[in-house]
């Protein structure tokens, strides 16, 4: 019986957690292709967020937006290089204090400090809200950046009268080594991966920008709309994501990897079907086939050209798929019939006794034999 991911190709983009995520896709079978496209850098002594700390602590604000755990985290221990920590930790806990999710929540309450709010849906549009239905006027909200851009959440608390300390802890940049971007980037544009995943939301903006680098950024954002899914954590992740013309991303309920993870395997549980005919049993889960004949069974990983040959010819249910639509499937053009032949006969010798269901349609094309159903 195949893995739950078992067949597919899965490209990570993340530099945090990159390995832990990994394992999470492997144990379910699926092949995973590292990407890193963003650095986190830690900021420094000398940076803005030994400034910032001294206004937090000398202005005690009356809010404060923990925005990330690693930031909440990153801020303690930097101050404590200062041997501020003592003060940080006491201006946070007379502060009201609004936790974007969980994780964040969580670094705030190892603090000993109590969360006075948490957003629901764990985005920043949230906080804004809630704050602004508090009288802002004259009042000092902290709040910890969390590494990307996000000018309009101070710009509506401004607005409101009150004045904002911006706390950046970390900052994300580009990779500096871009060549494993480069090729996760290729394959997404050739269908050699069947998705890829997003843990922020400037990871889906750098790997646009890194594909620009390329001339390919048009490509990778049609390649992400069609063969190739894109997943996502978060629902400030999955705005960017649409903003930026991906429109059917995977977006868990939960902010967390295990639910990006399920997420991703129910969405991609949806392209297994099974084929019956006198005997034999063809599960094809994407790139991964296995064929049952009687006592027997093996399973074969198909090439991407040989996986969409199949499933073309799936999809169509039992009718004859024309070499006009093959071609298309395939090549995403008109090519040589010789070559459509070659590919069709290749791919019968790869499924051995499956090769049998792939049956000729003498002058229109092919077409799959027996009862093809979704698992």
């Amino acid at each position: 019986m195949l893995a739950p991911l078992e067949g597919f190709v899965l490209g990570i983009t993340a530099d945090r957690r990159a390995a832990e995520q990994a394992d999470l896709l492997a144990r379910r079978g699926a092949r995973v292709v590292h990407g890193p496209v963003i650095r986190t850098l830690a900021l420094g002594p000398d940076d803005d967020l030994r400034d910032a700390t001294a206004r937090v602590i000398e202005s005690q604000p009356d809010y404060f937006i923990a925005n990330t755990g690693i930031g909440v985290r990153g801020w303690v221990t930097a101050a404590a290089a200062w041997g501020w920590d003592d003060a940080l930790t006491s201006v946070l806990g007379s502060a009201r204090v609004l936790a974007r999710g969980p994780k964040a929540a969580g670094a705030v309450h190892a603090l000993g400090v109590d969360v006075w709010w948490r957003a629901p849906r764990e985005s920043l549009a949230e906080v804004v809200d809630r704050l602004r239905a508090e009288p802002l006027a004259g009042r000092a909200v902290a709040f910890q950046l969390h590494g990307g851009d996000t000018p309009e959440v101070a710009d509506a608390i401004r607005a409101e009268g009150a004045s904002v300390i911006e706390v950046p802890v970390y900052r994300w940049q580009l990779p500096e080594e871009r060549a494993s971007a480069h090729a996760l980037i290729e394959r997404v544009c050739t269908g050699d991966v069947d998705a890829v995943t997003f843990t922020t939301g400037p990871a889906v903006e750098n790997f646009l920008e890194l594909a620009r680098e390329q001339d390919r950024e048009t490509a990778v954002r049609d390649a992400l709309n069609d063969r190739v899914v894109a997943a996502v954590i978060g629902p400030y992740c999955a705005n960017v994501a649409r903003a930026l013309g991906l429109d059917a991303v995977v977006e868990p309920v939960a902010s967390r990897l295990g639910s990006m993870v399920r997420a991703l395997t129910d969405r991609l549980a949806r392209e297994r079907l099974v084929v019956r005919h006198q005997g034999r049993t063809m599960t094809v889960q994407g790139r991964a086939v296995e064929v049952r004949d009687g006592a027997r069974e093996r399973v074969l990983w198909l090439t991407t050209r040989e996986r969409w040959l199949l499933d073309c010819l799936l999809r169509r249910r039992g009718a004859v798929a024309t070499r006009a639509e093959l071609r298309h499937a395939v090549w995403g053009s008109s090519t040589y019939d010789h070559l459509l032949d070659v590919t069709v006969g290749r791919l019968r010798r790869r499924l051995g006794a499956g090769g049998a269901m792939v049956e000729t349609v003498p002058k229109r094309g092919y077409r799959v034999t027996g009862d093809v159903a979704d698992q």
